[in-house]
């Protein structure tokens, strides 16, 4: 493996290193391949990090059994890095582009042209499985491939969808593959995770935290030319996704909901605000055309 690369999967596995300063640290030529040689002191130097902190990456990054762990992880899943050819180059240009990606599955996946993000409520109505068959059945026999964050609700109804069209899906993660969350349909994991593209910014080992979140949901945004917001509250984890989408330049669809429902409310601002109404699988497919 490119010792480049490797060291920057071992520093991104480390916990005491932030992706903010692995970013800063990879701006310092020759950082990164030098760094197993230098003792704390000289990557203090080197950093400005405190010496404290130094001491604890020197320790992780030496320590044997955290080497053995990285083996085996490699060993089951794909590690892609921002030096890698099959990073996929939509997310090169967003703001903060993840700097390694864990993958299970299908990592040809990265390279479909036609990408579609969807997202919305984890508690959707009654109106919205109907609504969404009705859109995305023809988008995915169309060769759209789906991309959602596999959260309850919207999120795994898009994958089914796409499934059962036989169509292709990427469920992003807010977790490691050892923490997979949420867990109440395990089977559809696994189904990805084999038969799909299951992605990760986070070493498997990590567990979710309330941050990864958001982190995810510009992943999300970022690896489709636009973003399919299905049912939202008007506070919602799917407007964070909008908003993303928006500062990376990339187009926001909304689907219309009954008047009243809580789940209408976000759709219906970010249409006031300027995303385009969907009606049919036309409108989406009428956008991809003019962009393209």
């Amino acid at each position: 493996m490119n010792l480049q690369k490797e060291a920057l999967i071992t520093l991104h596995d480390c916990p005491y290193v932030t992706r903010s300063m692995l970013k800063r640290m990879m701006k310092i030529e020759g950082l990164l391949t030098s760094l197993p040689s230098l003792t704390p002191a000289e990557i203090t130097k080197e950093t400005s990090l405190p010496l404290e902190r130094s001491a604890a990456i020197f320790k992780y990054i030496e320590n044997p059994n955290i080497m053995k762990k990285l083996d085996i992880n490699r060993s089951q899943y794909k590690f892609i890095t921002l030096f890698d050819k099959e990073y996929p180059a939509v997310l090169r240009n967003i703001p903060d582009p993840p700097l390694v990606l864990y993958a299970s599955g299908r990592i040809d996946h990265l390279q479909i042209p036609l990408n579609l993000s969807v997202v919305g409520t984890r508690t959707p109505s009654q109106y919205a499985y109907p609504s969404m068959r009705k859109i995305i059945d023809p988008l995915v026999q169309s060769k759209f491939n789906i991309v959602s964050g596999m959260a309850m609700g919207i999120d795994q109804f898009a994958h089914k969808i796409a499934i059962m069209n036989k169509g292709t899906t990427i469920a992003v993660i807010g977790s490691g593959f050892h923490h997979l969350y949420p867990r109440n349909d395990m089977n559809l994991f696994d189904k990805i995770a084999s038969e799909q593209l299951l992605l990760s910014e986070y070493p498997p080992d990590r567990p979710a935290r309330k941050h990864h979140f958001p982190e995810r949901n510009r992943i999300i945004s970022g690896l489709s030319e636009a973003v399919l917001v299905i049912e939202a509250r008007l506070k919602s984890g799917s407007l964070i996704t909008v908003d993303q989408a928006l500062e990376q330049g990339k187009d926001v669809y909304a689907l219309p909901g009954p008047i009243g429902s809580p789940t209408s409310e976000g759709c219906h601002q970010i249409i006031k605000q300027g995303a385009q109404l969907v009606h049919s699988c036309a409108d989406i497919i009428k956008g991809y055309c003019e962009k393209n």
